[in-house]
């Protein structure tokens, strides 16, 4: 038990994190009792400040005064997590940077971005490239046995050096390799008193369940609507009208909202509603030349921020069938469009429709061809907005187009 953890005070992560109140109060509660373990697991969706809060963590543990005020109480001298020689950060790379032993070049630069701030977009499937933002090609990165041996093992059986913990941050966990986890599990299951490991996941199915077992969870949730504009505003100097409305079509992500452009969106929207009626009515060409523009045209930032406004626009359609209030609305200057769809098309399935949208978030990330999926989903909208089911049922989901006629 280490009494200087004990005698802290300090506000969690109050400095910069966003949201999640009820982990930085798992996170105070942890270090004021000075049991500190020798592994934690962030898990949650994308974008809500896993990495964040882990980092976060990493510096109190080892009293750096940066993401959490802890002014004269820090016993670093250290100005960040990036240049302390306890706090190790790993990310999965493609398997380029590991065969061709450019481990450390790749990583570098997106951890020097995440040093100046702990909600940039530093994955490689989101974010290939850091000097072409409009980049889509989608590169899958792992964790492979020789990035674990070679790299992040040898990191583990480091005495501190200037801290009280040696901290190794192992973001998306999930793309462990299985001989990877392996490995990796044997560490785990014979802890250092000084190592303290920090993982994070978007998927805890994809965790060996001895993982899971041997780490102290850490469950976070999207990010409420007011917590992402709020941070839009003070962090991102967005301007209040345009955080409110990015926020309200986050979909409780926040680093990824801030790649957003709230002008460039309501345009996308007049689109999204023209797929919408193009998918109602079955207009092959122009549904497939919609996909393949929105293809062609946007990354993977912008190809969720499209599903996120189709996503929000049928939700204000619902909200609006049952309440008729306008002020509930996020697209409130459509109210036209909305009344014509609930008047004209009072059997929809709405909620069936926003669970189709939903479910081609994942496969954007998982190198899906995007124009096959916004023309997969446009049929099993069209079957929706009917009050019908979708013509291809979930159990043969293999059935990816069917033919448009007789739809």
């Amino acid at each position: 038990m280490n009494s200087s953890y004990k005698d802290l005070k300090f506000s969690f992560g109050d400095r910069r994190l966003v949201g999640q109140q009820f982990a930085r109060e798992h996170l105070e509660r942890i270090v004021h009792s000075g049991r500190i373990s020798h592994a934690y697991l962030f898990s949650g969706p994308s974008g809500i400040g896993k990495t964040a809060f882990a980092l976060a963590f990493a510096e109190i543990l080892n009293g750096i005064d940066n993401l959490t005020d802890l002014g004269e109480q820090a016993f670093s001298k250290k100005s960040s997590w990036f240049p302390h020689p306890d706090v190790h950060l790993f990310l999965p790379l493609p398997t380029s940077a590991v065969s061709g032993n450019n481990v450390s070049t790749e990583l570098r630069p997106r951890l020097q971005l995440l040093s100046e701030d702990p909600y940039e977009i530093v994955n490689f499937r989101v974010r290939p490239s850091l000097t072409d933002d409009e980049s889509s090609k989608n590169l899958r990165a792992f964790y492979p046995i020789d990035y674990f041996r070679d790299h992040i093992r040898p990191k583990a059986f480091l005495k501190p050096n200037e801290g009280q913990k040696t901290v190794i941050i192992l973001t998306n966990i999930e793309e462990m390799r299985a001989e990877a986890a392996n490995a990796f599990l044997k560490l785990l299951e014979e802890p250092s008193e000084e190592l303290v490991f920090v993982l994070t996941t978007e998927n805890m199915e994809h965790l060996l369940p001895t993982i899971i077992s041997r780490c102290q969870h850490i469950r976070m949730s999207p990010l409420k609507t007011n917590e992402i504009e709020q941070a839009l505003v003070e962090y991102d100097r967005v301007p209040e009208e345009q955080a409110g409305y990015l926020a309200r079509i986050s979909g409780g992500n926040y680093a990824m909202t801030r790649f957003f452009d709230a002008d460039a969106l309501k345009s996308t929207r007049k689109a999204i509603i023209e797929f919408l009626r193009n998918s109602y009515m079955q207009e092959a060409v122009e549904i497939i030349d919609t996909a393949q523009r929105w293809q062609s045209e946007n990354n993977i930032e912008g190809q969720i921020a499209i599903l996120n406004i189709l996503e929000v626009f049928i939700r204000d359609i619902m909200v609006y069938r049952d309440t008729r209030e306008r002020s509930l609305l996020t697209h409130y200057d459509q109210l036209d469009v909305i009344e014509k769809f609930c008047s004209q098309l009072s059997e929809a399935r709405l909620e069936e429709m926003i669970e189709q949208v939903n479910l081609c978030k994942p496969m954007i990330y998982q190198n899906v061809q995007p124009k096959l999926i916004y023309t997969t989903l446009s049929l099993r909208l069209s079957n929706l907005m009917r009050g019908r089911d979708p013509a291809i049922s979930e159990q043969d989901s293999w059935k990816h187009l069917p033919a448009f006629a007789g739809n």
